[in-house]
């Protein structure tokens, strides 16, 4: 099983580090959306639009 980290901004590869030193024993598949931050001025939809398209990558 892999787990999976979407970063919808900058600063997150700093976070997935952190989270992959925590759990070394694990696969990871990281996908960072840096094209069209930030998010956290964008509708629900908008942002629910951005996630499913990065998911279905």
């Amino acid at each position: 099983m892999k787990i999976g980290i979407f970063d919808s901004g900058y600063g997150g590869l700093s976070i997935f580090r952190g989270i992959e030193k925590l759990l070394p024993d694990y696969d990871y598949i990281y996908l960072g959306d840096n094209a069209r931050t930030p998010y956290g001025s964008r509708s629900f939809e908008t942002i629910l639009a951005f996630t499913t398209e990065g998911i279905e990558y």
